[in-house]
């Protein structure tokens, strides 16, 4: 890693506070308003059930999909232009779901938003990762991340207000008011701490690709444990519901159940991200997905609402001392030139443990049962303690290598 900037650098976190912080948080406002109605507004088009999960699986896959160009889109415009082109490409979708009329318009409409959100998400890393000094980058990131958290706490009862006047659109009102409002604070506010840093622009395909064939060893180790971080927090939204169904919760039970673990989740941003700064970021990244695999193995032996909610709980802990891991390890190691480019890699790394972390609970269900796989969920989650304590780089290691340069360590990038 490189070593910290002096503490003179003058740098604050409360100058990004309009640029990225705000602008996050009215995101998060925004998909939190619209996360529960994309299926009811697939219902009530026509979408059978099963149609309608695959609409909503749809902005994951656009995003899953969208990583890679977005990071070259970034390269090439700049960080603030492709965040403001997003707005527009996010704002347009949002028009195209509300007035949909068939199920298909819908599914084009989700699977677009997927994709703009991927160019915003990794526009936004890059900038962030910009003019942020390393001496404050996880708490940079950590913070981003609890900023969004937040906005998606909020969201879902913003859009049910909404949703009294103007029924499911209303939701999409809201997220499309966020995101104009996000967009224009970018647009308008200058960059407090590096004028210029997010209007670079100049890379091609063949260049895009070419940095991610040279740093193909760290997506083949550290990201490989960021991908199982994707893949058990992506499982929480799953486990939690069914587990509950399973010992008998009613939905209000299980929406309290989600949501106390998910306000135990919000708390911890900020001293997740001083401790990382502080004391490195192995010393909270491995006791997080250690947390993490804990607490799935726990879930199977609740046989109550109320040991549910105790092992949500340390669930929600879990994934709260980890709040900006995945951005503080992408920033880490990321290059100098070609950053946005292997961004795009690595969120593709995070997101496809986000998408595949259902999928294999799903898989696991259908062979055998729910509580078996729970377990396999706990099982991926210590095996990503153990990558993550073998490849995050070590005080001594230089930017874009994930393992210390030692000979054990050596051999496991190679």
């Amino acid at each position: 890693m490189p070593s910290s900037p002096p503490p003179t650098d003058g740098f604050r976190l409360s100058s990004v506070i309009p640029t990225v912080y705000l602008p996050a948080a009215l995101f998060g406002v925004g998909s939190g308003a619209v996360a529960p109605v994309i299926v009811l507004s697939a219902r009530d088009l026509g979408a059978s059930i099963g149609v309608a999960s695959l609409i909503v699986a749809l902005t994951g896959i656009g995003q899953l999909i969208g990583d890679l160009p977005a990071g070259a889109f970034a390269a090439k415009v700049g960080e603030r232009r492709a965040m403001l082109l997003a707005v527009v490409l996010i704002a347009a979708t949002l028009v195209a779901c509300i007035a949909a009329t068939e199920v298909w318009m819908l599914g084009l409409a989700i699977g677009l938003l997927g994709l703009a959100n991927a160019v915003w998400g990794i526009a936004r890393h890059t900038y962030l990762t910009e003019v942020v000094p390393y001496r404050m980058r996880a708490r940079a990131m950590s913070t981003l991340g609890g900023t969004h958290r937040i906005g998606m706490f909020i969201g879902p009862f913003v859009g049910a207000a909404a949703m009294q006047w103007w029924g499911t659109d209303g939701a999409y009102w809201v997220k499309l008011a966020a995101v104009i409002a996000a967009g224009t604070l970018v647009a308008v506010l200058p960059d407090p701490a590096r004028g210029t840093a997010s209007e670079r622009g100049g890379s091609s395909v063949g260049e895009t690709f070419h940095v991610l064939r040279t740093h193909l060893p760290v997506f083949r180790t550290l990201g490989l444990g960021a991908m199982t971080v994707g893949a058990v927090r992506a499982s929480r939204q799953v486990v939690i519901p069914l587990w509950a169904e399973h010992v008998g919760a009613d939905p209000t039970t299980t929406s309290i159940i989600f949501g106390i673990a998910g306000a135990v989740d919000m708390a911890l941003f900020y001293p997740a991200g001083k401790a990382m700064d502080r004391f490195g970021r192995i010393w909270v990244a491995v006791p997080c997905m250690l947390v993490m695999a804990v607490s799935h193995l726990l879930i199977p032996l609740t046989t109550t609402p109320g040991w549910l909610l105790a092992a949500a709980i340390l669930m929600g802990l879990g994934n709260g001392m980890g709040s900006g891991i995945i951005m503080t390890l992408g920033a880490d190691a990321s290059p100098a030139v070609g950053r946005p480019a292997f961004l795009g890699g690595w969120r593709l790394c995070a997101d496809t443990g986000n998408a595949g972390g259902p999928v294999l609970i799903s898989a696991v269900t259908a062979v055998t049962a729910l509580a078996p796989a729970v377990l396999v969920m706990g099982g991926v989650g210590l095996l990503g303690a153990a990558a993550l304590a073998k490849w995050i780089p070590r005080p001594d290691a230089s930017p874009g290598q994930p393992v210390k340069r030692n000979r054990s360590s050596t051999s496991a990038a190679g």
